[in-house]
């Protein structure tokens, strides 16, 4: 996908990863709404994007709500007409600690957030691309997806695994109904973000995933533009039977559409049980 001219919808675009997804994709031509819940830091974004040249729009979004994610989207048609490509990034991570001691409605918040508003953005963004016929869905993994278990945060972890499989199944769907759209997930890495620095001051965080400020005080993170760079990468080389698939932020993208039939055929790049 060429993203000049195009337009980009990134929840969460307010700081971290969304932040550096936003400003990529205005780098590469895109008009971008930057959207989330914090309208001061969504508006920082704006900035940035205005400053660059690219152009921008804040809206206000509780993923979690259908109205308020449709009414997203409505504002992205009336302001430029189309929505061509979708980064599902919001997320939640507040429930940290092991099951018997978790707060429930945190636990559930964090599904919530992730795997619901994951949903209703992507019901919502598939609206004006099916009706083209055209656009790019993408969902983020990470910590517990695709990748193993989130000791501690079994609530944020079971939601993004949940989120792959949502992926596959959209992918699916979508070729079966006929549909040129795509949809891709991607794991970031480890970034040092609001979420992370949060869970490696956390006292559940510090017990049950030490790694994390282990990791951070030395350095062992991936710095958040990563993951934009990463995403054009795999805009470039976006193909039909790459679609439904989970990448990492170091995949050969271009070896990837190149082996795209043989990828298809092995049913690589999911998520399947080990053995028996």
């Amino acid at each position: 996908m060429d993203l000049q001219g195009k337009t980009a919808i990134v929840t969460g675009a307010g700081s971290g990863i969304g932040r550096e997804l936003a400003l990529g994709f205005g780098r590469a031509g895109a008009r971008v709404i930057c959207a989330g819940r914090r309208e001061h830091l969504l508006e920082e974004t704006v900035g940035l994007l205005n400053a660059s040249g690219a152009g921008g729009l804040t809206v206000r979004v509780d993923v979690t709500d259908p109205v308020s994610v449709d009414s997203m989207v409505d504002r992205a048609l009336a302001a430029y007409g189309s929505v061509d490509l979708l980064f599902a990034n919001a997320g939640s991570f507040q429930s940290i600690g092991p099951v018997w001691s978790s707060d429930p409605e945190l636990w559930w918040r964090d599904v919530t957030t992730n795997l619901r508003g994951t949903m209703l953005c992507c019901r919502a963004a598939l609206r004006p691309m099916m009706t083209r016929n055209e656009g790019v869905i993408i969902t983020m993994d990470g910590g517990g997806g695709a990748d193993g278990v989130n000791l501690g945060g079994s609530g944020y972890g079971a939601s993004k695994a949940a989120i792959v499989r949502f992926t596959e199944g959209l992918a699916r769907e979508l070729e079966q109904a006929g549909s040129r759209v795509m949809t891709f997930c991607i794991n970031p890495g480890f970034v040092r973000t609001r979420m992370t620095e949060g869970i490696a001051s956390h006292p559940e965080g510090r017990k049950w995933q030490g790694f994390v400020g282990t990791w951070l005080e030395s350095g062992r993170n991936i710095p958040p533009d990563t993951c934009a760079k990463a995403v054009l990468r795999l805009l470039e080389n976006a193909c039909p039977e790459l679609s439904g698939r989970t990448f990492t932020v170091e995949t050969d993208f271009t070896r990837a559409r190149a082996e795209g039939a043989a990828i298809r055929a092995e049913d690589r790049y999911v998520m399947r049980l080990k053995g028996n």
